[in-house]
């Protein structure tokens, strides 16, 4: 897809977010409060396939493993329709750093607090993303959260394996806990695979 229709998608996604922000609890209890662009979207300005975007939940970093999905976050996404384009969703917990190995100079589009971030978006268009994303961290800051990332990964692999065991000759549809553990296992690789060397 062209650059501005890339671009447009990000837009699209922040006003999900934000009609979703104002649905009543009953339809969705996930409340989404951050979005922020990350990857080939930061610039240069290209043709790409998808958008990659970083969800922020409020809540805690252990519940939100690396490509994890949170409880009720496919309902969300379905409700948001944002399934139906060409964008990526990772999500983060905003109690903890939201970069990482793959999530680099990320830029904060929107948030539930104050809405979309017109400056953001501006530097989207004209490929200056990661320019005016946030910086890069130091490479202790950087070790630190990569092993803290690491811990919530493998600990989330520990659950899901648990969790497969219990059900796997229960009654019950097992893909929703196959899928499940498939995510913790891709995660906690994916993290470890990232681990800075020393």
């Amino acid at each position: 897809m062209k650059w501005v229709r890339a671009v447009h998608h990000v837009e699209l996604a922040a006003e999900s977010c934000a009609k979703a922000a104002d649905l009543p609890q009953s339809l969705t209890s996930l409340r989404v409060t951050q979005l922020w662009a990350v990857g080939d979207i930061l610039g240069p300005e290209q043709d790409l396939d998808s958008v990659t975007v970083v969800l922020g939940i409020d809540e805690p970093a252990a519940d939100v493993p690396w490509w994890g999905i949170p409880h009720a976050g496919d309902h969300w996404l379905a409700l948001t329709r944002l399934v139906k384009n060409p964008v990526l969703c990772w999500w983060r917990s905003t109690q903890a750093p939201i970069w990482n190995h793959r999530i680099v100079a990320p830029l904060l589009v929107w948030t539930a607090a104050d809405g979309l971030d017109e400056a953001a978006l501006q530097a989207l268009r004209e490929g200056r993303g990661k320019a005016a994303g946030q910086p890069e961290p130091a490479a202790a800051e950087f070790r630190r959260r990569m092993a803290d990332e690491l811990a919530i990964s493998q600990a989330a692999l520990d659950r899901c394996t648990t969790t497969y065991d219990e059900r796997r000759w229960g009654q019950g549809k097992l893909e929703p806990v196959a899928d499940a553990l498939w995510r913790a296992s891709s995660g906690y690789l994916d993290v470890l695979a990232g681990q800075p060397e020393g």
